[in-house]
């Protein structure tokens, strides 16, 4: 089997704080592998010691075969890298933006036009080269920046929170070009807050507090990390209840998903009695990633995760 990456024990402390702690992963080659978690666990600095930004405090890494600390340069040429910051010439038109963006990766000029139309044609801005990027919507903006940060034909690509800031239906377009990219054999790391998008992933990397909590298929991680029988609550004052169902002893978990709450049940014949409690009917549903996200922390919390 082919790694793109392989760390172990990767860490970066600053100062006394630890931003990542002893991360070890391996992302296959072709992979979409989605990096989730709250702000601050550790995610995008990850991506910026994979990318050769920042240096590791400590362990070691493969990344498309080459050594992360020894070997950096090599890797750098290799990966394309796009940030919700990634920096785009509002002044410039779309052709112009692609051309700088070729310049920089020292493409050369023979192979420059054809490199910006296939870019072009990827992101569906084919009719808009010569539209300034100023009067572009968030969603064209979003497409041009990942034009710009893979014209070179990387083998990896790092997306750190690319979809900030744009529509669903953007995200959905958007999505669809970084499944593409990975079937054409490209590996795909992404940061994300959006399930939706998670969901198309075909590994997660779940983080929390600088540490790796688990990561796998979503399909695999929402049948094996609930311990127990998950149900659904559509009841009146949902905030107000968390509590008083959380201390049920046949209760292992309730939380707030918009106006409903979800419940982890030690046994599906405890339906019955939560539904005697509440007297609404507790409603059997398939976990989602944010139920996995909230029983991995539980896990971690009561140290039944490394």
């Amino acid at each position: 089997m082919t790694y793109a990456i392989s760390t172990k024990e990767l860490s970066r402390k600053f100062g006394d704080f630890t931003a990542v702690d002893r991360l070890t992963l391996d992302i296959k080659t072709g992979e979409v592998c989605g990096f989730l978690g709250p702000n601050g666990a550790g995610k995008s600095t990850a991506i910026r010691m994979l990318c050769g930004i920042l240096e590791p405090s400590s362990g070691n890494a493969q990344v498309l075969g080459y050594d992360l600390l020894q070997e950096t340069e090599k890797i750098k040429v290799s990966l394309g890298y796009m940030s919700q910051k990634f920096s785009l010439y509002d002044d410039l038109t779309v052709f112009e933006n692609l051309d700088f963006y070729a310049g920089l990766y020292s493409i050369p000029s023979r192979k420059r036009r054809n490199r910006i139309d296939e870019m072009l044609e990827m992101a569906a801005l084919q009719g808009k080269e010569n539209e300034r990027v100023a009067v572009l919507s968030q969603g064209f903006k979003q497409r041009l920046a990942l034009g710009c940060a893979i014209i070179s034909r990387p083998s990896l690509i790092f997306l750190d929170e690319p979809s900030s800031g744009v529509s669903p239906a953007s995200r959905r377009v958007f999505f669809n070009i970084i499944q593409e990219l990975a079937n054409q054999g490209a590996t795909v790391i992404v940061t994300t807050h959006f399930m939706d998008e998670a969901e198309r992933c075909d590994k997660i990397a779940f983080f929390n507090n600088g540490k790796l909590m688990a990561a796998d298929s979503p399909d695999f991680l929402k049948r094996t990390v609930l311990d127990g029988y998950l149900c659904q609550l559509e009841i009146s004052d949902p905030v107000g209840k968390i509590n008083e169902i959380q201390s049920l002893p046949f209760v292992k978990e309730c939380s707030l998903h918009g106006l409903l709450l979800h419940v982890l049940l030690y046994r599906q014949a405890d339906t019955v009695a939560l539904t005697d409690f509440t007297g609404v009917e507790a409603l059997p549903i398939t976990p989602t990633l944010e139920d996995v996200f909230i029983a991995l922390a539980r896990k971690k919390e009561q140290g039944e995760l490394a």
